[in-house]
């Protein structure tokens, strides 16, 4: 067992834009993160991960890069950034950063110099192409690749006569990995930020660095994972065990890979114990359940059958690898967890809380991204022009020209849309929520009255009570850390159930997802045994007998420890 301190740590994710305004002006800031710093610390969490707060024109919120180096300065300055990590290291708390390198703003010198001329250091940076023609000579992209935000992921440029890829906005041109020069600026800049201080980076779209060197075109007729095209190319490892030999080997540090669309098998070469390149991927399997055959925006039920599926194969993969998983349910880019995978109305404190449950006795290092500890919720927009997100704007675009329907639309962003997570944080019931004094950049939910941190505070059942129980409960703990994971009547739609083993040490933990009580047959080891009641989110006594059922309230959730007969 290969102990390490990205293992053992609970990560905290901040997206700055709306966790904390100091100045007034609507935008969260560096400094409004160091006012929070105690609060963070009372978590008990020992991680932070930082959505990008690098100089940025901010037309995907800081995910078109201008300037890797400086900081935007909407959000502070490099001293307030310096201020901010001391604080967190004074408290024990490490930080990652963002690490977007897959494609940068099209305001970066890189690319304003790129597009100059085709004879220039920089115009290899990234990947331009000759245009292809139509029959009757009409210029045409030189293949045909949808951009994830809508439209072509190609943009003609009149200079040079060809086109640039950018499988996101067009401000957001791909940077071109098989230019050796290109990399070798990307790692010293990673090393820059390490020789700082910081503690790691969470990578953004990394296993799309490396492309299929022909440009196929894309093949409705096969599964988009069979597709040849911008993701999981052959250079992929190459690039990443380079990075790891000329930057993270170096440091203490930990990564973590976002990775849509990653086969297996490309996820256990990049997160195995011996693969020398990441320490643990985000596969974003699950995030997609719900997801139907035409696309993010065509809602359909889940099952939790499908939820239990992707956890333990991926369990059962890194354990094959002496990997390591990460385990969350929402970040920046998702819904609001409680909205998603649980019931946000009449059993909002019960689900957020089995939520919580599930996630901190999971297998992998957990991720809580901000306000999931207090239960916020999907928050309901009827006006197009309340949503900032750049994806919805340019599908709703899109689509209202198809002729769909503005009200089926409204529905499906309200539910999956990238700003349920992204509105402020909810720090008390006054105006605005106690993010902001000025007006804030992104509407604030209206349940803040209800929903917020002081309520919970003064709330001893809260959810933010609950979650500090359940991380103080996973720190002191080393078999829901590097126990074993055996999940119990797999075929079960309504119970998600699980044994995490270390040594003589047994939890086993079951977790209700409907809104009705379940009567559930338990394992021969635990029936009639007796147990301790480690936790749970319904009053239970401090030691149970069970029968050779257990009837589970409405999203209970509960976690059992004792002398279990195995």
């Amino acid at each position: 067992m290969n102990k390490k301190w990205w293992k053992e740590g609970v990560v905290y994710q901040i997206y700055p834009r709306s966790y904390k305004d100091s100045t007034g002006n609507g935008v969260g800031d560096l400094r409004g993160i160091i006012e929070k710093l105690d609060y963070i610390q009372s978590l008990g969490v020992t991680i932070i991960w930082l959505n990008p707060i690098y100089t940025s024109p901010n037309d995907d919120n800081g995910y078109d890069i201008s300037d890797y180096q400086n900081i935007m300065s909407e959000f502070g300055t490099m001293r307030d950034f310096d201020e901010l990590l001391s604080g967190l290291h004074r408290r024990g708390i490490k930080l990652i950063m963002d690490l977007v390198v897959n494609h940068s703003s099209d305001e970066h010198n890189w690319f304003i110099h790129s597009k100059e001329s085709k004879n220039n250091r920089y115009r290899d940076y990234y990947i331009w192409k000759d245009p292809a023609y139509d029959k009757t000579g009409t210029i045409m992209p030189p293949n045909n690749w949808g951009s994830v935000f809508g439209g072509p992921a190609w943009e003609y440029d009149d200079t040079t006569n060809q086109y640039f890829l950018h499988i996101f906005s067009k401000k957001q041109p791909d940077l071109n990995w098989d230019n050796q020069v290109l990399r070798n600026e990307i790692f010293s800049m990673m090393n820059w930020w390490f020789d700082k201080g910081i503690d790691g980076f969470r990578m953004d779209v990394i296993n799309m660095i490396s492309k299929y060197p022909d440009f196929p075109d894309y093949n409705n007729n096969i599964a988009w994972l069979d597709n040849k095209t911008f993701m999981n190319g052959p250079n992929l490892h190459k690039y990443l065990k380079e990075m790891y030999e000329k930057s993270l080997k170096k440091y203490d540090v930990m990564t973590v890979g976002e990775c849509f669309g990653l086969p297996l098998e490309e996820g256990k070469k990049m997160a195995g114990e011996d693969a020398n390149e990441l320490s643990m991927v985000f596969q974003m399997e699950h995030v997609d359940l719900g997801s139907g055959t035409y696309g993010k925006w065509d809602i359909v039920p889940w099952k939790l059958t499908s939820l239990k599926d992707i956890f333990n194969k991926w369990y059962v993969a890194m354990e094959e690898c002496n990997g390591w998983n990460s385990i969350f349910l929402m970040n920046h880019d998702q819904p609001r967890s409680v909205s998603k995978f649980g019931n946000d109305k009449k059993y909002r404190v019960e689900s957020a809380k089995m939520l919580a449950t599930m996630k901190l006795t999971l297998k992998g290092t957990p991720y809580i991204y901000q306000g999931e500890e207090i239960g916020m919720t999907n928050i309901a927009i009827d006006t197009i022009s309340d949503y900032k997100d750049l994806e919805i704007l340019n599908h709703y675009k899109e689509a209202i020209e198809r002729g769909e329907k503005h009200e089926k639309l409204l529905s499906a962003y309200n539910y999956k849309g990238r700003d349920n997570a992204r509105t402020p944080m909810q720090w008390d019931a006054e105006e605005n929520a106690g993010f902001t004094t000025g007006t804030p950049w992104l509407k604030v939910n209206p349940n803040h009255k209800e929903i917020n941190v002081i309520n919970a505070e003064n709330d001893a059942n809260s959810v933010l009570h609950y979650y500090r129980k359940m991380i103080a409960l996973r720190n002191a703990n080393e078999a829901l850390i590097y126990g074993t994971f055996e999940i119990v009547d797999y075929s079960n739609e309504k119970i998600f159930a699980y044994f995490r083993k270390l040594g003589n040490t047994v939890f086993f933990i079951m977790l209700n997802f409907s809104e009705n009580k379940v009567r559930f047959t338990l394992p021969d080891s635990i029936a009639h045994s007796k147990v301790t009641v480690i936790i749970s989110n319904y009053p239970k006594p401090e030691t149970m007998q069970p029968d050779s059922e257990y009837e589970l309230q409405p999203y209970e959730a509960i976690v059992f420890k004792g002398a279990l007969k195995m």
